[in-house]
This record gives C-alpha cells, sequence and structure tokens, in this order.
C-alpha cells in the first residue's frame, strides 16, 4: 500500500472515531457505498480528492487536515512560491500540489494537478462531488469527459463545470498533462 494512502485512511478513520460514528454512518451522512468508504479507511483503494472533500464538508474539518495531516493556519493569505506546494500522489497517475493548504476557512480548494499518461484502453476513473469546479491546461493536453460528454482541452483552455457531474481526465499524446484545478 502506497505510504500516502495509507496515512490519509488512518485520518478517515480516525476522524470517524473522534466522532463516534460507525462506518455505516459515514457512508450514509457521504453518499457512498460501505464498501466503497470500507475500501478507502483500509486503505485498499485509491481515495480521490472528492470523497475527501465530501467528509471534510460533512464534519466541518479542513480538507488539508485529511490530505496532508496539517490544519490550515493563515487567514490574511497564504503565499506558495512556485514548485513548492503541499503535494500528495494519489496514485502513480495523479499527484495533486495544494496551492492554499495554510490558509484556513477558504472557500475554494485550488491544486496543480499532474496527470501522467495511461494506455489508451486503460478506463478514465470518473469522479463526483458537490460544488464547482475550475481547470486550466498550463501544459499538455487532456480529454475530460463530463457527463458522456469528451472535450479536448490544450495549453491555455480552460473548462468551468458542475462537479456534481461524473466527470473524468486522461493525459494524451504519451505526455503529462499539468492544470490547474479550482474546486469550489
Amino acid at each position: 500500500m502506497d505510504e500516502q494512502i495509507r496515512q490519509i485512511a488512518e485520518r478517515l478513520r480516525g476522524l470517524r472515531e473522534v466522532l463516534e460514528l460507525k462506518v455505516e454512518d459515514v457512508a450514509k451522512d457521504c453518499d457512498f457505498s460501505v464498501e466503497e468508504y470500507k475500501k478507502a479507511e483500509s486503505g485498499e483503494s485509491d481515495i480521490s480528492v472528492s470523497m475527501l472533500q465530501k467528509v471534510a464538508r460533512k464534519y466541518g474539518v479542513a480538507l488539508d487536515a485529511l490530505m496532508f495531516g496539517e490544519e490550515p493556519k493563515m487567514s490574511s493569505y497564504f503565499l506558495t512560491r512556485a514548485g513548492m506546494g503541499t503535494s500528495m500522489e494519489r496514485t502513480k497517475a495523479y499527484k495533486y500540489q495544494s496551492l492554499a493548504a495554510g490558509f484556513k476557512d477558504r472557500k475554494a480548494d485550488p491544486f496543480i494537478v499532474t496527470v501522467e499518461p495511461k494506455a489508451d484502453d486503460c478506463p478514465m476513473t470518473m469522479n463526483s462531488h458537490t460544488g464547482q469546479e475550475f481547470n486550466l491546461i498550463c501544459s499538455g493536453r487532456m480529454l475530460i469527459n463530463i457527463n458522456g460528454k469528451e472535450l479536448i482541452l490544450s495549453e491555455g483552455d480552460s473548462i468551468y463545470f458542475d462537479s456534481k457531474q461524473p466527470h473524468g481526465m486522461k493525459a494524451l499524446d504519451g505526455k503529462p498533462v499539468k492544470f490547474l484545478a479550482v474546486i469550489i
């Protein structure tokens, strides 16, 4: 098991235990299947940012606390120098770099996301979460699927969408794609 996924799984379990909730309670409250949540909490499967965001919002904790194990402290501003954001690799295919990890009570979660290319026959992982999302392609090309509609985005292109819609992305041309994702 990947060390970062294991640590996130421990934080999910710890939050549930502190709140004195059963696995079934969290699954119901956050609209997950019990099996899906058990796999996340045990570290048996990848844990999506959308899953962490649902849990964080439902129970009033900072997304950073679940992702990185740190509580944000800044309230006036938080500066992230180029390449210095707190990062997490959920899988070998996705790397998230938080651009506002230290800012508390923020209304949006901005990330630089790097998606590594996968084999053409590899299925796209779909996610959905409450709110809205903005993506701006910084480098590379990406296929994005939003509720069955497929669009190709190139460097400089952006998209804003209702993130309750199932969505997924895939790097194109056998090269990584890097984009700014703002989850609101």
